[in-house]
């Protein structure tokens, strides 16, 4: 007959649920696996499946009874944490849409939207199909596999019952949110300022010729301009998606380096 303490199971039960909480809290907001298509199940087994494959090599657990403050403390530290690296995730994925909202407005394409079940929000055509040429382009590059493996290393760097967290690391958290606006204009570049050109010559030829029903063509010579630029823009991608997804993992890394009790 096999017998089982109660220090045996609350020796289980800390080995699973604390690694579980962080990990199951950077999938919920992570795109890849927060997406909402994705049912909840299937993101819980994920997590509990990703916690039973790592617990032997994660550091040792602090022997802290699981149903004590301290035992709370220690779950919400790491809710918190796999938070964070999950909002690095989504400020990588937040770049091309930036990109593509500017892109559309440029165009016409204004107009052009439907509702995003994942955001809860009226997202463009363009921004979009560039979030899902990033999500696979992520996938070819085997990002999700590199972002697991930093996800398992942060157990390391950040220990299961540390003293608090560095406040440092969400002020760098929060300045690398302009990324965002950065990075999207960056993107969006190429294609914002030739289109800016054109209606701003186009608005001086009206003004200058106001009998010329500019506007009848403005809008289809901003959409042919557009979309063979987009072509043009298509055949670079790669390389800039890659730079930012090596920007986002050694900025996830620096963050976890810096959310790190002071010693």
């Amino acid at each position: 007959m096999v017998e089982v303490t109660f220090a045996q199971l609350q020796g289980w039960l800390i080995a699973f649920l604390w690694p579980f909480a962080r990990i199951t809290a950077f999938m919920a907001v992570a795109p890849l696996w927060g997406h909402s298509s994705i049912p909840n199940q299937a993101k819980v087994g994920l997590a509990a499946l990703v916690v039973i494959v790592v617990a032997p090599i994660l550091p040792a657990m602090p022997s802290v009874a699981i149903m004590s403050w301290a035992g709370v403390g220690i779950m919400i530290e790491q809710i918190i944490i796999g938070l964070a690296m999950g909002l690095v995730m989504h400020i990588i994925f937040a770049v091309v849409q930036a990109a593509g909202e500017y892109i559309g407005l440029q165009m016409g394409l204004g107009f052009a939207s439907f509702f995003d079940a994942s955001s809860g929000t009226n997202i463009m055509v363009l921004s979009r199909i560039l979030y899902m040429i990033t999500l696979l382009m992520f996938l070819a590059f085997n990002g999700h596999l590199m972002v697991l493996e930093t996800l398992v290393m942060s157990f390391e760097t950040l220990p299961i019952g540390m003293q608090g967290l560095n406040p440092n690391g969400f002020e760098l958290l929060a300045r690398y949110a302009g990324t965002i606006f950065a990075s999207g204009m960056l993107l969006a570049l190429p294609l914002v300022a030739p289109l800016l050109i054109i209606n701003f010559s186009l608005g001086i030829l009206n003004r200058s010729a106001p009998q010329l029903t500019v506007f009848n063509i403005g809008f289809p010579t901003s959409l042919i301009v557009g979309l063979t630029l987009m072509m043009v823009l298509m055949t670079d991608i790669g390389r800039f998606l890659q730079r930012l997804f090596s920007q986002g993992l050694g900025m996830m890394q620096t963050l976890i380096e810096t959310m790190a009790p002071l010693n």
